[in-house]
């Protein structure tokens, strides 16, 4: 059985880009911003760039967690080296459980911009929005199957075309409404102490699901040139890049709508953006470029599924199978079928619930606590893993063990406070889908047992 990833296929470049298009600009500003902007209101842009330095205390721990040892498995590889079995376990099953759930709260948007972008007269229809939603996620599914490097070209092009829609949208807002803002900004709408505790863990949990997703670049050091240091480079220049777009965007959208018009906006913010400064149909820009991001952001969340279940199978955790590689395209195409599967059946069952509005909260918020879960399993992972290296040098004191411990201690606590405000289902879906891991991990450890015994 083939069971080698293809090496040497990305560079420094594709890393980068590749990250950037794991947090999605687009779809994660028009999904969420609103939202934030609800829980923050002008904080918003702090709320973002606050939490981006926490994150940037993950992506250094990943950065050095990689160097270390390059692993397609990523935290679960280094939090089960480190702190064993059972935690890396966890690490690696909250991905993947997040990762499953993002198939809803991604496609969903997919599926409805495509339906506006096409003026379809079922474009409010749940049913024809989840159908259309089931077919990018086929499309998507046999994209990602047949290579990395083809995936790779995709992303770029898909990528640099949303990100040059959002900047022009932005000079657009800028040049119209530079001297006549809607909600005007200043230095104090950025001071940390304009947050309360409760409000700030709220809009963390909110804005780590915009940042959720550069880590796929680290997934796929097996295939990168220079494993050790180009995955870890090119995560640390989406991360900056991603913060730019994330506070400069949510501050232009404060600039041009109002409360009401943010409120009515719903998943379509940028949009509602792009309708103030430009007339119809070039508008429609603005759906094009959250096609692309949601295209873009589906690819790398199925990038990150399947290599996760490919390092945990060939560590003996899952069965053989998923560790099976195409023999033509050296992907993992049968755990990519796996998750293109249990995303179809999500979004079938999608359709019961209320309205398309409940499905994305419900998702984002469970996707923003498991993220924070895993994020923060490899920031202590890699303070305890350098914990020596790092007293050699007060640079690689902050980089290797401080800025990392505080982003997972800041991280787990805006979780726990998230938590604790959710409603009851929400709670439900977001520690028992955690809790429902220890159903594969004690029958994993059971096996191990036995072949040691024999």
């Amino acid at each position: 059985m083939n069971s080698e990833l293809k090496k040497d296929t990305l560079g420094i470049f594709q890393s980068l880009i590749i990250g950037v298009a794991g947090s999605a600009p687009s779809f994660s500003i028009s999904a969420t911003l609103a939202a934030l902007i609800a829980a923050v209101g002008i904080l918003a842009p702090a709320s973002l760039l606050y939490c981006g330095m926490m994150m940037i205390g993950i992506v250094l721990a990943y950065m050095h967690l990689n160097a270390h040892r390059p692993n397609s498995g990523a935290s679960f590889a280094w939090v089960t080296e480190i702190f064993g079995t059972s935690l890396g376990f966890f690490a690696g099953w909250a991905l993947l459980v997040a990762s499953a759930l993002f198939m809803v709260s991604a496609s969903i948007p997919a599926g409805a911009a495509t339906l506006l972008f096409i003026h379809s007269p079922y474009a409010d229809s749940q049913i024809a929005i989840t159908l259309c939603a089931i077919g990018w996620l086929t499309v998507i599914t046999i994209l990602v199957v047949k290579g990395i490097g083809l995936t790779a070209k995709v992303q770029i092009a898909m990528t640099l075309i949303e990100l040059l829609i959002l900047l022009g949208i932005s000079l657009l807002v800028i040049v119209r409404f530079g001297n006549t803002a809607i909600h005007s900004l200043s230095w104090e709408s950025f001071s940390p102490y304009a947050f309360t505790p409760s409000n700030f863990a709220n809009g963390a949990v909110i804005a780590l699901f915009f940042f959720w997703g550069w880590d796929v670049s680290i997934n796929l050091n097996e295939e990168t040139k220079n494993p050790q240091k180009a995955p870890g480079y090119g995560v640390v220049g989406a991360i900056l890049v991603i913060i730019a777009a994330f506070t400069a965007f949510s501050a232009i959208s404060l600039l041009a709508l109002s409360n009401d018009e943010i409120s009515q906006s719903g998943t379509n913010i940028i949009f509602s953006v792009a309708d103030k400064v430009l007339p119809r149909p070039w508008s429609y820009l603005a759906v094009l470029a959250l096609i692309l991001s949601t295209i873009g952001t589906i690819e790398t969340s199925m990038l990150q599924f399947s290599r996760t279940m490919f390092s945990k199978s060939r560590e003996g955790i899952f069965h053989v199978r998923w560790s099976q590689v195409h023999e033509k395209w050296k992907t993992p195409y049968l755990a990519t079928f796996l998750i293109a599967s249990i995303g179809a059946i999500l979004l079938l069952l999608s359709i019961s619930s209320q309205s398309i509005a409940d499905v994305m909260i419900a998702s984002i918020n469970i996707i923003g606590v498991q993220a924070a879960y895993y994020y923060g399993l490899a920031g202590f992972a890699c303070a305890w893993c350098f914990r020596r290296e790092a007293l050699n040098s007060p640079k690689l004191f902050i980089t290797m063990v401080l800025w990392p411990v505080l982003s997972a201690i800041a991280l787990w606590w805006a979780a726990i406070m998230a938590i604790d405000g959710f409603d009851q289902p929400t709670d439900i879906i977001a520690i028992g889908s955690l809790l429902l891991g220890l159903i594969p991990l004690i029958k994993s450890l059971r096996k191990r047992k036995h072949a040691e015994r024999a």
